[in-house]
């Protein structure tokens, strides 16, 4: 080989060069070390938060589009159209249909009474038995001024006829005079006393029927005070006015009654209880339904089980202007006594609506800045909000005035913020619950 061809070829370090003794290779410095571990931790980092910056922006876009396509799920009901007659339960009392009050109309003492509270009597049954001596004196003494007063018509109608026949015969007297003066057997003198005589005894007769009118007056005046008296004594006997029950006794034997004491205690009360009046008050809303013939069911707490029927058979017509209210009286037959006046009972009606209702639940409902509403659901399960008005509230359901005309799907518990014509879903309703959990009683 050539010397140029030697110094053409670069020189070669030795095969062991930057090995230390031994042959070990030697470490690198320790800034390249800190430089790559801070480089590649540097990178490190960058991933990571580009990883997180990428997952959250990810979530983000998901929630964005959940909402977007969010629809929510609701419970519905139906809104049910009936023309049913509403059941409309009101409490009542129950009063006698007859109650009497008897005062004494007889001053003297009880000598007898036959009665007590509680005592069943028929109408005519004597109850008390007065003793009125005063009234017996006063009635024999108006009897006895009775016969003297027909006596006295009867002298004056003899008078009477004594008087025409005084009159018939001074009649008599002046003819005769009369003729024997023109014939000049008589005086002219003795021709006008018969004249006047004859006169005189007419207006006698006159006289005597004025005495015979007199004294049928008086006989008339003295028969009114005697059968006045005999109505009085009467009232010695006191009798039932009509069969029931007696239930109360203010007086016993020996007690002095006084005549004329209407405001004082009664005697007895007795009640009528064969057939009962129940006195219910009835709502404006209702009013205009009850009718007398209009069958009502009656209940008692104390009773259970038992049902009692009635019918209407008066009312009040006009309603308290206090209360709204409307009298209305039920007569119920209670031939066996099991009801009592003075009960507390309840009185169901089935009253006939004047025209069909709707009624819907009352979670339905939603009260806002837009009035009362319900939410519909239509066929393509869209919201909308309908304006509606209450006719009567029967607490868990009410009944519409307007708004809506029945079948209708209501939403329940309508969410919060949810807009008009927003997507829903329907939840299935329970198996026992078909409408949804919505309570509609049948009314």
């Amino acid at each position: 080989m050539s010397m140029s061809e030697n110094e053409a070829v670069p020189a070669r370090l030795p095969r062991d060069a930057g090995r230390g003794h031994g042959g070990a290779e030697q470490p690198a410095p320790p800034r390249r070390r800190v430089g790559l571990l801070v480089l590649t931790l540097l990178i490190l980092l960058l991933g990571v938060g580009a990883w997180l910056h990428w997952r959250t922006y990810a979530a983000s876009r998901a929630t964005q589009r959940q909402e977007e396509q969010f629809v929510p799920q609701v419970r519905t009901a139906t809104a049910q159209r009936v023309d049913s007659p509403v059941e409309l339960v009101l409490p009542g009392q129950t009063e006698a249909f007859d109650n009497a009050n008897i005062f004494a109309r007889a001053t003297g003492y009880v000598a007898e009474r036959r009665v007590d509270i509680g005592s069943r009597v028929k109408a005519g049954d004597l109850l008390i038995r007065i003793e009125a001596p005063d009234l017996d004196q006063q009635l024999a003494q108006a009897q006895a001024t009775l016969g003297q007063n027909q006596a006295a018509v009867a002298q004056a109608e003899a008078m009477v006829e004594s008087a025409k026949a005084n009159t018939k015969l001074a009649d008599v007297t002046k003819y005769r005079q009369t003729t024997l003066a023109s014939q000049g057997w008589e005086t002219k003198q003795n021709a006008d006393n018969a004249t006047a005589n004859f006169s005189v005894q007419t207006a006698g007769v006159a006289n005597a029927q004025a005495g015979v009118a007199v004294s049928v007056a008086n006989l008339k005046a003295q028969q009114a005070t005697v059968d006045r008296l005999v109505a009085l004594t009467a009232f010695e006997r006191v009798t039932a006015p009509f069969d029931g029950v007696v239930t109360a006794r203010n007086v016993d034997r020996g007690d002095l009654l006084t005549s004329d004491s209407s405001s004082g205690t009664p005697m007895l009360s007795i009640a009528r209880d064969t057939i009962l009046r129940i006195a219910v008050y009835v709502p404006q809303s209702s009013a205009i339904g009850i009718t007398d013939g209009l069958e009502a069911k009656i209940t008692v707490p104390e009773l259970p089980g038992q049902v009692f029927t009635g019918k209407v058979a008066r009312t009040s017509v006009a309603l308290q202007a206090a209360s709204r209210s409307m009298l209305t009286e039920v007569d119920v037959p209670n031939p066996d006594g099991k009801l009592r006046p003075g009960l507390f009972v309840n009185v169901s009606f089935a009253v006939p609506r004047q025209r069909p209702g709707v009624i819907v639940p009352d979670e339905a409902l939603v009260f806002n800045a837009s009035g009362l509403q319900v939410a519909t659901v239509d066929p393509g399960s869209a919201v909308h909000f309908k304006r509606v008005s209450i006719y009567r509230d029967f607490g868990t359901t009410a009944e519409l005035r307007d708004g809506l005309d029945g079948g209708e799907t209501l939403v329940l518990s309508v969410p919060a913020g949810l807009p008009d014509g927003s997507k829903v879903r329907t939840a299935a309703p329970p198996p026992d619950q078909p409408n949804g959990g919505a309570q509609t009683a049948s009314r």
